[in-house]
């Protein structure tokens, strides 16, 4: 179903071209084709509902200065069937639309009629993508850089899947490489410590302590019987043992965070199953590979990275990167049709050439695109919170959890936009206070769920739609709240196609905000019956979309404070 929002765009497009086309028939303005225009609310409320440049992009065609070709096309634009109240012309030509208020009553019905499902469109045309988001080592404990990307990822797979998007949200374990290694040396040595033998701990090794309850663990359930084993063996049994773990931990934590993943897909198995070996052929037979310093390098520069990249070293070993290149050509072959990878913006450096390896193999590389993630940084009494992860000494998912909650570290990952730095004002996150916006947003919804417990009290119900006279609400705080409410299915479809969670999070702290306001300059419960009448729609309706846009951060909406 169109939205009430898009429906009126729609009109005031239709309008705006019917205008052109009568003032080319008049021989007011001459011009071959229509360019495509857009039509945009204007960051200044002052400057209307919408406008539009499409005067400025006539000027070359007809030969005018955009200003006259604006008054042009205004003149012949019928404001009636658009509901348009009056228009005007600013700045080099630009064409300013207010509509009549009346417009923004069509939300209610449509927000009773579609219920949690409000918002949703078929802007994705059920076009197959794949989000890849996490991917952490599966070498330790999951921290704020992990955190921030399961909170972003998750998020924009919800957005892009009620905006009608086909969704896969996908984990890949990095289970291979240099990484597995030390994390086999740093298990072995900590076994022999704890059995008090002298040995030196791996300089490049992990020194956390739940490696050490890693440890214990084996040590408990199969005492020193890998004490005299040889070595690489031991190795291979301490890493398959600890990954099991490490991975059943990960697993947990991110569904006690609300993060469900459709795929886990495994690092090593691209090794095993020769998927490896068979793009190093491909890249070879088209001429993309070349040797050197008995290294095996992939012609980078051609697709504008900075140096050519190794993907076979002299010792024989496949890189990361080869690895890496192996995995997105399966997620293409799995027949996705745009992949999707949250990493961190320490990783800017890999994404030219990685985009580079799939136009190498064949594939559209505007296919792939990867969001990069800045740093968090944590503080506590006003102070940063220091974090070292190859000390071992960093919060994790699961402590911030436990510290501010569930709800409030979805929300503060989510609000600020992935390539902005992340301040976490801990403090701020568990205080029940106005400053903090998620208790703002939720406190929104609790206030509202109480109004309609005094209804239910009274032994009454929340009128239909059909029963209502919505054209009583002309305060502007109901006015305000409707254009706001219209404005959610536009805010989904946004965010999603954009890669941009935050802009629903923003969203919900602005449609509170209208509540909040609203609520303290007029009562909901009033003599006025059919006054009442409407007004509880507009709440009931509020509920409904500060309930799904909180949902679709992976945030609760309480129903009391």
């Amino acid at each position: 179903m169109q939205s009430v929002l898009e429906n009126v765009k729609n009109n005031i497009v239709k309008a705006i071209e019917q205008a052109a086309q009568k003032a080319k028939d008049e021989g007011k303005l001459g011009f071959d084709a229509l360019p495509a225009f857009v039509l945009e609310v204007p960051r200044e409320k002052e400057h209307g509902d919408f406008a539009t440049n499409i005067a400025m992009l006539l000027t070359r065609q007809a030969r005018m200065a955009p200003r006259q070709i604006a008054e042009t096309i205004a003149e012949g634009i019928n404001t009636e069937s658009a509901r348009i109240a009056r228009i005007e012309i600013a700045g080099p030509g630009f064409i300013n639309f207010f509509l009549e208020s009346t417009w923004v009553y069509d939300v209610l019905p449509q927000v009773e009629k579609e219920g949690e499902l409000y918002g949703d469109s078929a802007t994705g045309q059920g076009k197959k993508v794949q989000v890849e988001f996490v991917s952490a080592n599966p070498t330790g404990l999951l921290h704020m850089g992990n955190a921030r990307g399961a909170a972003l990822g998750d998020t924009m797979a919800a957005l892009m899947q009620a905006a009608g998007f086909e969704v896969s949200r996908e984990f890949y374990i990095n289970d291979a490489g240099n990484q597995i290694e030390n994390f086999g040396k740093s298990l072995e040595a900590r076994y022999l410590q704890l059995l008090e033998r002298d040995v030196p701990f791996p300089k490049d090794g992990y020194h956390g302590a739940d490696i050490i309850d890693t440890v214990k663990g084996i040590i408990e359930k199969h005492g020193d019987r890998y004490l005299d084993m040889e070595s690489t063996l031991r190795k291979e049994f301490f890493i398959k043992y600890a990954l099991d773990e490490k991975i059943r931990a990960i697993k947990k934590t991110l569904s006690q965070f609300g993060v469900e993943y459709d795929v886990w897909f495994s690092e090593q198995s691209l090794h095993e199953s020769g998927a490896i070996d068979g793009i190093l052929d491909q890249l070879r037979e088209k001429g993309f590979l070349y040797e050197s310093e008995g290294a095996l390098w992939l012609k980078t520069t051609e697709f504008g990275d900075e140096k050519d990249e190794v993907l076979v070293r002299s010792n024989g070993i496949p890189t990361y990167f080869a690895a890496d290149i192996a995995y997105h050509k399966n997620k293409f072959d799995r027949g996705f049709e745009w992949v999707i990878n949250i990493w961190g913006a320490d990783h800017h450096g890999h994404v030219k050439r990685l985009k580079g390896a799939m136009q190498a193999l064949g594939y559209n590389p505007d296919s792939l695109d990867i969001v990069l993630m800045q740093l968090v940084r944590l503080f506590k009494g006003g102070d940063i919170i220091r974090m070292s992860k190859r000390s071992g000494e960093f919060i994790t998912l699961d402590d911030l959890m436990s510290d501010v909650g569930i709800d409030a570290a979805r929300y503060f990952f989510v609000m600020r936009s992935s390539d902005s730095h992340l301040d976490f004002d801990m403090d701020l996150a568990k205080s029940q206070s106005t400053e903090n916006p998620v208790y703002y947003i939720q406190y929104a919804h609790a206030r509202i769920c109480s109004i309609l417990r005094q209804l239910e009290d009274r032994g009454e119900t929340v009128p239909l739609a059909e029963e209502c006279n919505f054209r009583l609400l002309q305060e502007q705080a109901e006015l305000d709240l409707m254009r706001k409410l219209a404005d959610f299915p536009m805010e989904i479809s946004e965010a999603a196609v954009n890669l941009e969670p935050h802009r629903i999070a923003r969203y919900a702290h602005e449609l509170a905000g209208l509540f909040h306001s609203f609520y303290n300059s007029h009562r909901v419960m009033v003599e006025d019956v059919e006054l009442q009448k409407a007004r509880l729609v507009l709440v009931k309706s509020v509920q409904t979309v500060v309930r799904r846009a909180l949902g679709l951060i992976g945030v609760t909406a309480p129903e009391s404070m």
